[in-house]
C-alpha cells in the first residue's frame, strides 16, 4: 500500500471539501438555468443560492455577484480601459498595479501594456505607498479616468497589502480599486461594504471549492467594464454563457465553509508558526520573506542557503510532501520569482512555499520537519565534500 502523502500546497489549490463536492453531486443532473419551466427553475435556485454563500463571505449583496470560469477571467474582464456608467461610456486611461502582482494583474488584462504603471514593493512585499500616492496625484484625467489593481494578499509570501489604506489613498484621487481577493478570502476578514474596494476578484479552489469556476464581486453594478464575453443575457449581460451550475454549487458550498472557518485560522497560525521554527531550527541561515509585515495565517515562502529551489522541491516531494517552488501560475514553471525580484532580492532568486490550511494535522507539520532535517543533513554531507 502506498505510503499517504501530505499536501501543504494550499495557496495553490484548496483540496475539494466535502461539502463542495456533495454540492455539485447533487447538481450533476441540473437543467439550463436559463430555462423557464420547472427543471431551469430548480437550477436557477441553485446558482441563485451560491451566489448569496459567495456574497455573504465579502460583505456583498448577492446581485453584485459576477459568476466567470476562474480568478483569471475575472481579472481579464475588470482590467479594461472600456467601462460603462448605466449607458454611458467610461474610460480608465492607466492601470496602476504593484510590482508583485500575481500575473493575471501584472499583464495590465485589456489595457495596452504602455498605459500600465507599476508601483514599487520594499523588502517586505508592501506597495510603495507614496509611490503610489505620487503616481495618482500625476495622474493624466484628459487620458481617462485612473484604474488601480492590487493583491489583498501576496499567493507566494502571504504578505498582506495595507489594502485599507490604498483604498484611501485610490479614493482620494478618483481612481477605481479592484482588489484581488483570491488568496485572502476565507483566510482573513473581508468586506467590500466597508469601502477601501469597488470590486473583489475570487477563486473557487483557493478556499476548497471546485475548479474553473470565480468571481467579480462589486460595491455596485452601475459601473462595469464592458464584456470579456459577449453573447447571451446570462450574469445581467455581465458574462455570457450558460452558468456552470455544478461548479458554482460547489463554490457555494465551499463559500460557506470558508465563511464558517474564519473563527479558526488562530489554529492555522499557531501551525504557521510551528514550522517557522522548524524551519530556522533545521536551517540555520535560512530566509523567510516577508516575516516582518503581516501575512495570511496559512502561508510560509522561503529559501535554504545553497540550495537550489526546484532541487528542494523534489526532495521534498520524493519524502511524500506536496509543496511549491514560487507560485503555481504556469504549467510546469519552477524558477526564479518575479515576487522576490520586485522585493529586492534579485530576478534569479527562488524559493519554497509552504501553504497549509484548516484540514492541516500537528502529525504533517512534524513530518515535514523530520523531511526537513533530512534533506539539510544532506545538504551540509555535500557541500563538506565539495
Amino acid at each position: 500500500m502506498a505510503e499517504e502523502r501530505i499536501y501543504l500546497d494550499h495557496n495553490a489549490s484548496a483540496p475539494l471539501l466535502s461539502a463542495a463536492r456533495e454540492a455539485m453531486v447533487a447538481a450533476l443532473d441540473a437543467a439550463n438555468p436559463s430555462s423557464v419551466h420547472a427543471e431551469g427553475r430548480i437550477s436557477r435556485r441553485i446558482v441563485e443560492a451560491a451566489r448569496r454563500d459567495v456574497a455573504e463571505l465579502v460583505g456583498a449583496k448577492p446581485e453584485h455577484v459576477v459568476f466567470t470560469s476562474g480568478a483569471s477571467e475575472a481579472a481579464a474582464t475588470l482590467l479594461s480601459p472600456e467601462w460603462t456608467m448605466g449607458r454611458a461610456p467610461l474610460r480608465f486611461g492607466r492601470l496602476y498595479v504593484s510590482a508583485a502582482e500575481h500575473p493575471c494583474i501584472l499583464s495590465g488584462g485589456r489595457f495596452p501594456a504602455d498605459v500600465v504603471y507599476k508601483i514599487a514593493v520594499n523588502a517586505d512585499g508592501l506597495i510603495d505607498l507614496d509611490a503610489l500616492e505620487r503616481a495618482l496625484a500625476g495622474h493624466d484625467r484628459e487620458r481617462g479616468l485612473p484604474l488601480v489593481a492590487v493583491h489583498a494578499a501576496n499567493n507566494e509570501t502571504g504578505v498582506i497589502q495595507p489594502f485599507e489604506e490604498i483604498g484611501r489613498i485610490a479614493r482620494t484621487a478618483g481612481a477605481t480599486v479592484i482588489l484581488d481577493a483570491v488568496q485572502a478570502a476565507g483566510r482573513i476578514p473581508l468586506n467590500i461594504s466597508a469601502g477601501y474596494a469597488d470590486f473583489f476578484i475570487l477563486s473557487s479552489h483557493k478556499i476548497g471549492g471546485p475548479k474553473g469556476v470565480g468571481a467579480i464581486v462589486g460595491v455596485s453594478d452601475l459601473m462595469m467594464p464592458r464584456p470579456l464575453i459577449g453573447g447571451g443575457g446570462q450574469e445581467k449581460g455581465h458574462r455570457a454563457g450558460t452558468e456552470n451550475v455544478v461548479g458554482i454549487a460547489g463554490f457555494g458550498a465551499a463559500a460557506r465553509e470558508a465563511a464558517a472557518g474564519l473563527a479558526h485560522m488562530d489554529a492555522v497560525r499557531a501551525r504557521r508558526d510551528r514550522l517557522e521554527t522548524i524551519i530556522r531550527e533545521a536551517v540555520p541561515g535560512a530566509m523567510i520573506y516577508g516575516c516582518n509585515a503581516p501575512r495570511l495565517p496559512n502561508t510560509i515562502f522561503f529559501s535554504i542557503p545553497g540550495m537550489k529551489a526546484e532541487t528542494a522541491q523534489i526532495a521534498f516531494d520524493l519524502a511524500g510532501i506536496a509543496l511549491s517552488a514560487g507560485s503555481a501560475c504556469s504549467s510546469g514553471k519552477v524558477g526564479p520569482s518575479h515576487v522576490l525580484a520586485a522585493m529586492g532580492f534579485g530576478d534569479q532568486v527562488g524559493a519554497l512555499r509552504v501553504s497549509i490550511g484548516l484540514s492541516t494535522t500537528d502529525e504533517e507539520v512534524e513530518a515535514f520537519a523530520e523531511a526537513l532535517k533530512k534533506i539539510a543533513a544532506k545538504r551540509k554531507e555535500r557541500a563538506a565534500a565539495a
